[in-house]
């Protein structure tokens, strides 16, 4: 049998007109046993769907703000900069992947955007609406912890970590506001983010707000969320 294909959602850059990838997203899949592939943006459902059927797992990345029209809110000053045309294709496949059960991960605007697709909201900025001495927008490197959080015990990251308690990286301005429905926390920051997220009745959707893709090749907790994701595709 082999490996799984994991397909991962790009990130765009509307100045260079290009996609593009940062290699720990490919790295950290290829180093857990799977193989990355970068998928196309398309709102074609028929393509989606059966990228849906045979990609073995999806990996929802970071990037550009959700846009607030997704969680029935006006931009506030301080949101930044959205992709319509990501905001529909994800809405599109995650909700076409879930349907399916096949194992979802989220990083980032990941855990953003899940929460998003299951009925949650968002900060549209933390430092204006959720002000904290928490640095949650730190400076390179950014493999290095910078703030901790607590993993919730019983949840399915401590099972896996074994400690309720995770440094972690830090590079984000929105972050989960109000928890959606049918997903549960397994971390929260000491300034009382969520900072990871689950849902209960699924193989395996899960999405942590910090960035394993930076920390994996120094961090052993980073890499085991991405062989726990990859080993349930």
């Amino acid at each position: 049998m082999g490996k799984p294909l994991i397909g991962i959602v790009p990130l765009i850059d509307k100045e260079k007109e290009s996609y593009w990838m940062l290699p720990g997203y490919m790295e950290g899949v290829l180093q857990a046993g799977g193989i990355p592939v970068m998928l196309p943006f398309i709102s074609d459902e028929v393509i989606l769907e059966q990228l849906a059927d045979e990609m073995n797992g999806f990996l929802f990345t970071g990037g550009q703000d959700v846009s607030p029209t997704f969680y029935a809110e006006s931009p506030s000053p301080m949101c930044g900069e959205c992709c319509e045309g990501r905001d529909e294709m994800e809405n599109i496949l995650f909700r076409m992947a879930y349907q399916k059960d096949k194992p979802i991960l989220g990083i980032c605007r990941g855990i953003q955007f899940i929460n998003v697709a299951m009925g949650g909201t968002l900060y549209q900025d933390l430092p204006t609406e959720h002000s904290s001495d928490i640095e949650h927008h730190q400076m390179p490197p950014y493999d290095r912890p910078v703030h901790s959080v607590k993993i919730i015990p019983d949840s399915p990251l401590y099972r896996l970590l074994n400690t309720e308690k995770l440094m972690v990286n830090s590079y984000h301005h929105q972050a989960v506001k109000m928890l959606a429905p049918q997903t549960s926390v397994m971390a929260i920051s000491e300034d009382e983010i969520i900072e990871a997220l689950y849902v209960p009745k699924k193989k395996f959707v899960w999405a942590v707000q910090w960035h394993p893709e930076f920390s994996f090749a120094v961090d052993e907790n980073s890499r085991r969320i991405f062989k726990e994701f990859v080993s349930h595709c």
